[in-house]
């Protein structure tokens, strides 16, 4: 029976490649570059990038995580309160991460940084970003949405989420998730913006909820609110618990 070991991989039978060893392949510099695109290959990546985000992020310190829209401008409100609530929790003594990007993000990394805190921004590649905006002052771009995301539950220890489009949406439900289903614990979410998300609420518990989906504890892991106050007061509850 043919038998070959490749690292940890074992190959029996008709499984056994014979058409060279790794290194072999890694020493050859002839033919094309394909191999930079294959699944190995990534994988080192991505342990890069988490290599990478867990080296700058060891030594944080408590952090907030504050989303909402990057088409937000910069006249607009929400601009206004992102930007006030990144001063807030600077001045409670956390550092301040965002997605890096333009609009509700800025305005929050703004508000951190003239603040004299830590200003975080965790970007990702994407066709129509040119990269992270002027007011982070500690940034990581990453390729993959998954370690990005990994990132921000790790360092975080709560979630401001202001009006925001799809991706907003996905971080509050990611990280609902991981609460509900105890992989986080301690982890208060505020809304801000009670005309914003009052719709969304209402759908979670007259339809969700109501259908059985969902059930009262897991909206109740959420506050609703426009004061930045009160926002600011479940993200110190929550580091305190």
């Amino acid at each position: 029976m043919r038998i070959k070991m490749k690292g940890p991989l074992i190959q029996r039978r008709n499984q056994v490649d014979t058409s060279s060893t790794t290194d072999q392949r890694l020493l050859d510099s002839r033919g094309a570059a394909d191999w930079v695109h294959t699944d190995p290959w990534r994988v080192l990546r991505i342990q890069a990038e988490f290599v990478e985000g867990f080296g700058a992020l060891a030594e944080l310190g408590p952090a907030i995580a504050v989303f909402g829209s990057a088409r937000t401008p910069s006249d607009h409100p929400s601009y206004a309160l992102a930007e006030e609530v990144g001063r807030r929790l600077v001045g409670e003594g956390f550092a301040v991460i965002t997605g890096g990007g333009p609009g509700a993000m800025e305005a929050a990394n703004k508000g951190a940084s003239e603040a004299g805190g830590v200003s975080v921004g965790l970007g990702i590649e994407l066709p129509w970003e040119a990269g992270l905006n002027e007011w982070v002052d500690v940034g990581i771009n990453f390729r993959y949405f998954f370690t990005r995301k990994t990132m921000f539950v790790k360092y975080s220890q709560g979630f401001v989420v202001l009006p925001g489009g799809l991706g907003t949406l996905d971080e509050l439900f990611e990280a609902l998730t991981l609460a509900q289903t105890q992989k986080i614990t301690s982890f208060p979410i505020v809304l801000l913006g009670v005309d914003f998300w009052s719709g969304l609420m209402a759908w979670l518990r007259d339809t969700a909820m109501a259908g059985g989906t969902i059930s009262e504890s897991d909206l109740d892991r959420m506050v609703l609110t426009d004061d930045v106050d009160e926002a600011i007061a479940a993200m110190v509850g929550g580091a305190q618990r």
